[in-house]
């Protein structure tokens, strides 16, 4: 974890081994509860209904334990900025609906009295499970820290305490880690000779670095002699995952799963771009490393989770529901100065399944289908042709707080625009030919939060270009008219789909609540997470349209939207 940013926190479930912890009570040192903002939706505009968030101040982190999940977030008590980081705690039975307990871990040994950053957990024998975690230490070093539950009884584990003999790892002469750049320690896994493994983000200059510890009874933990994985260039790897998937179905695995039917995904958090990367590949059990693909991009062209405002993931397995879940951190478009007015910065984007595509190149990512529970108020179109330069409004619904699934047909590429050789990033298209700008095939999609005269709207749409012998598919998510205020970060995000628009219909379905957009295209083959802050299309003067601003005309196959319901999320 950097200091602008914290990683998820998980619980995951994994085979298990035995082994005793001793541990020493912590003594309290911030104020139990977060204080609750006492303030009407009407006051707070912005404020997501649907996402968890906090009454107040910054956040930035889940398990599922005897049933229940839980959601371990980095916390700010203190202010809506960066700083004073604890672990807030909140629990669920469906990921959607939250009840907050006190805080689970706060700076209280040596080992991290000045802050409790990420980490991730492990159940151990007899169903204990056990957090790893980064501290920083009076010499400002980042170190490895382990905590438990106080009270197995309790499903809601209330409270935790840590080891005695914390830092369990830590930089030294000998091994040669960066003191400051140590950080993020995983779901640990089992090996075949049956020791845990752990990796944790680190680098040596422009390499990025998961350096690999094991240990037989998870408290004397040896380094390594090789990192798990290593790529140059790439700078600081924060808030690393490493966890299989299947090769054939939707279903998840347990994190210590190895063997010929699966695949394994490593996830890295870059800190200088604020993106999270991953790569699929193979872990080699002989040689205990990481190999990706062959063909796998291992700098900022790679492939990512989301394309937009998505940072410091986490995955879990879910093992009553067999899937495995991706929990992401969406931080603010908005100023500090306007986070600090608003009293609150920072969410969670909604939970999502992840899988391994049919292709075996990449994940599939779909929104729980808890959320499927606050649907209301459905309305439907069906075969409806958009011609050149056409809007339709999606009425019924309330577009502030939305849930869109749309199927775009397109029946003549004759005037699809060549996809030049130097338009390599998608982003850079994107913002070069945002929704306004007319095309051949596309820009066709959503307009969503658009004020009534469309002074203000947020454009999730896609382009089609020819290249040689195949169509391109360009997704966009265009923030460059979202809001009248000047001083909102307005960056348009996008990415190319895998799909065959000649053989395939075109999805797009986005989750809109207030002042956050989640767009996924293809059925979840790429992921687009905005912040918007419009000044006028908020609450029910927001609108939700359909519109194509091409030459060729697109039909609407299906369109399915509902109004969302609010969460309860005390």
């Amino acid at each position: 974890m950097a200091s602008s940013s914290l990683c998820f926190i998980s619980f995951l479930c994994f085979l298990l081994c035995h082994g005793a912890l001793k541990l020493q009570a912590s003594h309290h040192v911030y104020t139990p509860q977060p204080s609750r903002l006492l303030l009407h939706h009407h006051e707070q505009p912005y404020r997501t209904s649907c996402h968890f968030q906090p009454p107040k101040n910054w956040i930035n982190g889940p398990m599922i334990y005897k049933g229940i999940y839980h959601l371990f977030y980095q916390y700010n008590p203190k202010g809506a900025v960066w700083g004073n980081i604890v672990w807030a705690h909140s629990t669920s039975t469906d990921l959607i609906n939250w009840k907050p307990h006190d805080y689970a871990i706060y700076p209280s040994q040596p080992s991290d009295i000045n802050g409790c950053w990420s980490g991730s957990a492990t159940i151990l024998p007899g169903d204990k499970p056990a957090i790893l975690y980064t501290g920083i230490n009076p010499k400002n070093q980042q170190v490895q820290n382990l905590a438990v539950p106080k009270n197995l009884s309790d499903p809601y584990l209330r409270e935790w305490v840590k080891s005695p003999k914390n830092p369990l790892m830590a930089p030294t002469p000998q091994n040669q880690i960066n003191s400051s750049s140590f950080r993020d320690p995983t779901t640990a896994w089992l090996g075949p000779d049956g020791e845990w493994r752990v990796i944790i983000g680190s680098k040596i200059d422009a390499r990025g670095l998961a350096i690999m510890f094991r240990s037989k009874d998870f408290v004397k933990w040896d380094q390594v002699d090789h990192p798990l994985h290593y790529a140059d260039g790439m700078g600081m790897w924060e808030c690393p995952d490493f966890f299989p998937v299947a090769k054939n179905g939707r279903a998840g695995v347990d994190t210590s799963v190895s063997g010929q039917h699966v695949k394994h995904v490593l996830k890295v958090s870059l800190d200088d771009t604020k993106h999270d990367q991953y790569t699929v590949g193979t872990y080699d059990l002989k040689k205990d490393i990481y190999v990706p693909d062959k063909g796998s991009i291992e700098d900022y062209r790679g492939l990512r989770y989301d394309y937009g405002k998505y940072y410091a993931s986490k995955t879990f397995f879910d093992d009553q529901k067999k899937r495995r879940v991706l929990w992401g951190w969406v931080n603010e478009s908005s100023s500090v100065d306007d986070d600090i007015k608003k009293g609150w910065s920072g969410v969670q984007a909604i939970p999502r399944t992840v899988w391994l595509d049919a292709s075996g190149k990449q994940l599939i990512q779909w929104p729980i289908m808890e959320i499927q529970k606050l649907r209301n108020d459905k309305v439907k179109l069906a075969d409806k042709v958009l011609k050149k330069g056409s809007i339709i409004a999606v009425k019924g619904v309330t577009a502030a707080q939305a849930d869109v699934d749309v199927s775009f047909k397109v029946k003549s590429f004759n005037k699809a625009q060549k996809l030049k050789a130097e338009w390599k990033d998608p982003q850079l298209v994107c913002s070069q030919m945002g929704a306004a700008a007319k095309g051949g095939v596309g820009p066709f999609g959503l307009l969503v939060l658009a004020s009534n005269n469309l002074e203000e709207y947020t454009s999730v749409f896609f382009r089609i270009f020819k290249r040689q012998d195949k169509y391109v598919v360009l997704m966009c998510s265009d923030q460059s008219r979202s809001s009248l205020n000047a001083n909102n970060d307005k960056t348009t995000y996008g990415a190319f789909l895998d799909v065959d628009p000649v053989r395939k219909n075109i999805s797009l379905r986005s989750l809109i609540d207030h002042s956050i957009v989640e767009s996924f295209g293809s059925k979840g083959k790429a992921c687009i997470t905005a912040r918007v802050y419009p000044r006028l299309a908020i609450g029910d003067k927001a609108g939700l349209y359909a519109f194509n601003n091409g030459t060729e005309s697109v039909t609407i196959t299906k369109l399915r939207a509902w109004s969302l319901k609010k969460a309860q999320i005390i």
